[in-house]
């Protein structure tokens, strides 16, 4: 059974219930379904703010770093006065004040080898708004291992991607990308302060769109984003039969 909607989420999610096909029982997925947002940077600031105002019944959001000056730019859950708070907090306050119907979760904590399957462990759908490689392959294993979809977005200067890694119809993130890059550090990244919101509101879409089963996900596509150029492209590809974690023979068979 659905969740009935209240007098006041008809009015809040009435330009949602007159969409062609999402429709009130889209939205009644929507409050039913629960999602993990694992960083809350920039990435992580324009998902959670959009899956808040769009109804998601319970998010989860994780990340163990306070709020910095230096944030600021590009990290737009956040304000001024909460430099110094941490994140998971500063993101709750601000998307509760977006919409105090849904129900979140905060883990002030790094995702780890250790904790991830404990803390995906009540939601449907994980989210990558993380900025490192190993928290990328960790959410992958954990999404491969656990059958849930992994909305992907990374960005980097000028540039974006994004794809839905979905094991069971299409290639998870370790086909694509089968091999950790080297652990040395690498420097840092500009990021033009809109970039993450475009990425960010594409991965939020995609969410919305695996719930409500409307439109056709990015499963077996990557979106490459190019913010100079404003082009997307989108390239196909396809689940290898040696990865080591979905392939015929997988090598990895826990976290």
């Amino acid at each position: 059974m659905l969740p009935e909607l209240t007098s006041q989420e008809m009015q809040r999610y009435s330009r949602h219930l007159i969409l062609p096909d999402l429709g009130l029982r889209g939205q009644q997925k929507l409050k039913a379904s629960s999602v993990l947002v694992v960083g809350i940077g920039g990435l992580g600031s324009a998902v959670a703010l959009y899956l808040a105002a769009s109804g998601i019944g319970h998010l989860g959001i994780v990340d163990q770093d306070v709020v910095d000056f230096s944030n600021l730019q590009r990290q737009v859950i956040h304000n001024t006065n909460k430099v110094g708070t941490p994140k998971v907090l500063s993101a709750r306050q601000r998307m509760l004040d977006i919409n105090p119907e849904i129900r979140i979760t905060t883990y002030q904590e790094r995702f780890t080898q250790e904790n991830a399957m404990r803390i995906s462990k009540d939601y449907d759908i994980l989210i990558d708004g993380t900025d490192n490689f190993a928290a990328r392959y960790l959410l992958n294993d954990v999404a491969v291992l656990t059958g849930k979809p992994y909305v992907f977005g990374a960005i980097g200067n000028y540039e974006g991607q994004a794809s839905v890694f979905n094991a069971d119809n299409g290639p998870c993130y370790r086909c694509v990308f089968p091999n950790l890059p080297p652990s040395e550090k690498p420097p840092p990244l500009g990021v033009l302060a809109p970039l993450p919101g475009t990425i960010g509101t594409i991965e939020a879409t995609e969410a919305i769109k695996l719930i409500t089963r409307v439109g056709t996900p990015l499963i077996g596509r990557l979106l490459l984003y190019d913010a100079l150029e404003m082009t997307f492209q989108v390239v196909g590809i396809h689940k290898n039969p040696h990865c080591k974690i979905c392939g015929e023979n997988p090598k990895i068979t826990s976290i």
